[in-house]
């Protein structure tokens, strides 16, 4: 009974104490509120302050009333029909619209007092809300350093604290002999060693791999250099040339990663790029890294390269130039030495073939063929004096008389053959004979082709010669033309592709056939092809055999230069890039081991190559010597080279109008 009478005195204290404060706060509002409604003068003793605690307002939305008071009675909604205009007016008019807030619990407008302002003031600043409270006071240090006289607590320590606890052992003992007697079987570690990740190289160095003979340990990165750093020194950063230089190459080929970067301070250097991607590259290098080691054998580089003579031990080859013939105003493109080697023939685009003693440079002879010579080719034979000549659809046969007597009447018992009747084929070339002026300068065969012809190469005996009239579209690219029966013939049924130039064998029944990527070997007699050789070049310019007949070489247009041995294989022996542009020509020479290309970098290269009799010895190919003169006109350098039939010297044509003996 005096519980409950406690307990009734300590509610009424409570509920007074919440009069109180609620009649305080009464008190302020009409304080504030001098121009507010008169209901609150009415009641000043009635508390309204709103009991329904920490809720949703809107709950109330849909009721008259707001809440209920301290005595459970129904606080009603203020009948207000405030809308917006009202609220701007309000605004405009009303000096203390900027300090009213709206009481939601109350739906009443509360005006804050100047305290009240300078209190939500101070709170928004970040400060204190209570004025007078001193945040810089000097702590009380409780618990300091110094030992004071006398303790903070003075317990006596707990009995426990010094014996051991008869319960606990009580409770030990019971679980050891559950443990022995198996009724308690203690916790299984799980083996969680499968399946989880781990690091491979953790315990490389101190595990007994280390020690092993064949281990590998972890590939380390590579220490950060000077390019690294963010504030580098200037010559570590690229130009404006290397930079434009790394990002054309391809990144397996770059130096460095990335583009060295220059801050004035460590604050201003971004987020790196790269990062997971140099991440994922390192972990690359730790999986991709080899296991074992391979047992290299120790090789000196130098041995590795092959002992090539100097080219002192390979002499005779042409070093110098000696004479230079001018006469032709326009690009020589052909160029070809009498057997005898006496007299050097020229066809040039100014629409003329010029004759040259070779010792004097001095030109015997112009022939005027009125169009631009493509191919010019001295007959082989020595016992006759002939020149085939190449121009648009036409191939001249000109006799220039620069030999003896007995030579020149063999020359023109050759000429005097009769045409054979055949059933004339509608494309094939017409044969005439030559008249008037054109008779009196030397030209004593016209044969007619039906499309424009590149180029002519004669047969060793001299009797056959054989044109090129290169087209995609026809298999009348190639004809052979007898001279002594005036007959021609084309030999190929089919177009196998592009023909750039042919050539006859030497000394077998052979005839070599270059298309743009591939060079056909065919056999007259069994008429049929015997080889293809895969020229590993997109594009054949030009083609020469050896003396010997087993070994060709192919220039091409994207500068290399293929070496062919035919009984090695159909692929080239050797591929020489000596050449920085097209090679437009090659040529081998006829006694000694020299062969050498010509190219639009204005340069003539010699080589020394050497065949074996014995089939196991593999050629020796030298180059001895870069030989230069002409001068590169319209991006065109050396069109033309070819040897002097006995001397170790070379005659080369260019298309700036000269042609230059080097010896």
């Amino acid at each position: 009974g005096d519980d409950d009478e406690d307990l009734s005195d300590s509610e009424d204290s409570v509920y007074s104490g919440l009069e109180d404060s609620g009649s305080d706060s009464e008190e302020r509002e009409e304080g504030s509120h001098d121009d507010d409604d008169d209901e609150d003068d009415d009641d000043e003793d009635d508390d309204i302050r709103n009991t329904v605690g920490n809720i949703p307002m809107e709950w109330y939305k849909d009721f008259p009333h707001i809440g209920y008071d301290l005595d459970g009675k129904k606080i009603y909604k203020p009948i207000r029909n405030k809308d917006e205009l009202d609220d701007f007016l309000d605004k405009m008019e009303n000096p203390d619209y900027w300090r009213t807030v709206h009481d939601k619990q109350t739906e009443s407008d509360i005006v804050l007092s100047d305290e009240q302002v300078e209190l939500v003031k101070r709170l928004q600043r970040g400060q204190f809300g209570d004025v007078s409270f001193n945040e810089y006071q000097p702590s009380v240090e409780f618990f300091s350093n110094e030992v004071m006289l006398h303790p903070v607590t003075n317990r006596p320590a707990d009995k426990r604290s010094f014996i051991p606890s008869l319960t606990e052992k009580e409770k030990v003992s019971k679980l050891v002999h559950a443990i022995k007697m198996g009724w308690i079987k203690p916790r299984r570690v799980e083996d969680d060693s499968r399946g989880r990740y781990y690091d491979l190289w953790a315990t490389e160095d101190s595990s007994i791999l280390a020690q092993h003979k064949m281990h590998l340990p972890a590939p380390k990165i590579p220490l950060p250099g000077h390019q690294e750093s963010y504030n580098p020194p200037p010559e570590y950063l690229f130009t404006d040339e290397e930079r434009a230089l790394w990002e054309q190459q391809d990144p397996s080929d770059r130096k460095l990663p990335f583009v060295p970067k220059k801050f004035s301070s460590l604050r201003q250097v971004p987020a790196f790029p790269r990062f997971i991607h140099e991440r994922f590259e390192r972990c690359l290098d730790l999986y991709l890294c080899p296991r074992q080691r391979k047992m290299r054998v120790n090789v000196n580089p130098e041995d590795l390269i092959p002992k090539l003579p100097k080219p002192k031990d390979l002499q005779p080859f042409p070093t110098t130039q000696s004479l230079v013939y001018r006469g032709h105003s326009g690009l020589v493109r052909s160029i070809s030495v009498s057997p005898s080697g006496q007299w050097l023939a020229s066809g040039s685009d100014d629409g003329s073939v010029r004759f040259w003693e070779v010792c004097s440079s001095r030109c015997v002879k112009t022939v005027q063929v009125g169009g631009a010579v493509k191919s010019i080719a001295w007959n082989p034979n020595p016992s006759v004096c002939l020149l085939a000549v190449a121009l648009d659809s036409v191939v001249l046969i000109v006799s220039p008389s620069l030999a003896d007597k007995q030579v020149i009447s063999a020359s023109e018992r050759l000429l005097a053959g009769q045409q054979e009747e055949e059933p004339s084929e509608g494309a094939g070339p017409v044969w005439s004979e030559t008249e008037g002026e054109e008779l009196s300068q030397g030209i004593r065969l016209k044969i007619q082709h039906p499309k424009a012809v590149h180029q002519v190469a004669w047969h060793a005996k001299g009797d056959y010669l054989a044109s090129v009239m290169p087209d995609h579209s026809s298999n009348l690219q190639v004809f052979i033309h007898q001279l002594s029966r005036r007959r021609s013939q084309n030999p190929f049924r089919k177009n196998k592709g592009l023909v750039q130039c042919v050539s006859f064998h030497p000394v077998r029944p052979y005839f070599f056939v270059a298309t743009q990527r591939s060079v056909r070997i065919y056999n007259l007699v069994k008429q049929e092809m015997t080889k293809k050789l895969q020229a590993n070049s997109k594009w054949i310019s030009s083609m020469a055999v050896h003396p010997g007949g087993d070994h060709v070489i192919c220039g091409s247009y994207d500068c290399r230069l293929s070496w062919f041995d035919l009984d090695l294989s159909t692929k080239p022996y050797k591929m020489l890039r000596h050449h920085k542009k097209a090679v437009r020509g090659v040529a081998y020479h006829r006694s000694y081991p020299l062969f050498a290309s010509a190219s639009d970098d204005g340069s003539v290269i010699v080589c020394h190559g050497t065949v074996y009799n014995d089939l196991l010895q593999n050629p020796l190919i030298v180059p001895v010597k870069v030989l230069r003169g002409h001068v590169i006109t319209h991006d065109l350098g050396v069109l033309d080279v070819t040897f002097h039939p006995t001397q170790p010297w070379i005659f080369s044509s260019g298309a700036d109008a000269t042609i230059r003996l080097f010896t």
